[in-house]
């Protein structure tokens, strides 16, 4: 069974920094799957953030995040990272990682079987 674990969300200055971690279990060939980051505002949609084919090396960002945040991984450890950079308050969400076997790093939420338990990341002076 697949399973997915987000660490790292917090609370964070303005202009601060923070990584998020997505520790991925249960699968035997990461290179299968893609992995996406979306994060949720209350009483609202998720929102797509990033996403990657493991097997691959192109990236996708949504629009509000490209050039602030950067989504990476290390198979040694099969886990995803998501470094968030500029941070606002506008970012301030519930962040989720998302994995899904042949998936091709899709935006849309849809696409996405297996969801992490989410980590609250807070932007605030």
């Amino acid at each position: 069974q697949v399973q997915l674990a987000e660490s790292g969300g917090g609370s964070v200055q303005p202009g601060g920094s923070l990584t998020l971690s997505c520790v991925l279990s249960g699968i035997t060939t990461l290179s299968n799957y893609a992995v996406g980051w979306f994060r949720q505002y209350p009483a609202a949609q998720r929102e797509f953030v990033a996403a990657f084919k493991w097997g691959g090396s192109a990236k996708r960002y949504g629009d509000s995040v490209e050039g602030r945040f950067t989504i990476s991984r290390d198979t040694s450890k099969s886990a995803a990272y998501l470094q968030m950079t500029s941070l606002q308050p506008d970012d301030t969400a519930v962040y989720y990682c998302a994995a899904e076997k042949w998936g091709g790093g899709s935006p849309y939420e849809r696409d996405y079987g297996t969801w992490g338990q989410g980590t609250l990341v807070t932007v605030s002076s």
